[in-house]
């Protein structure tokens, strides 16, 4: 799951070196921790969030195929 929302942001951002995912455990639930660059920050949020969303939902929908729980932090 880390991979897919590395890539995702990857493929956003103008500086994809910058970019960093981390997975932690908390509760039975995959936290992932996005880091990217700050004048990125506004792509992976999107317009009123609509960027950040879709890519909370793609997750959502691997992390249930896999019966597991994850979510998406936006780290500054």
């Amino acid at each position: 799951m880390k991979e897919l929302v590395e890539t995702i942001a990857r493929a956003l951002v103008d500086d994809p070196n910058q970019v960093r995912a981390t997975e932690e455990l908390e509760e039975e639930t995959n936290v992932i921790k996005l880091t990217v660059a700050k004048e990125d920050m506004g792509r992976i949020i999107g317009k009123e969030g609509r960027t950040a969303k879709a890519i909370r939902t793609l997750l959502n929908a691997v992390s249930t195929k896999d019966n597991k729980k994850a979510i998406l932090k936006i780290v500054e």
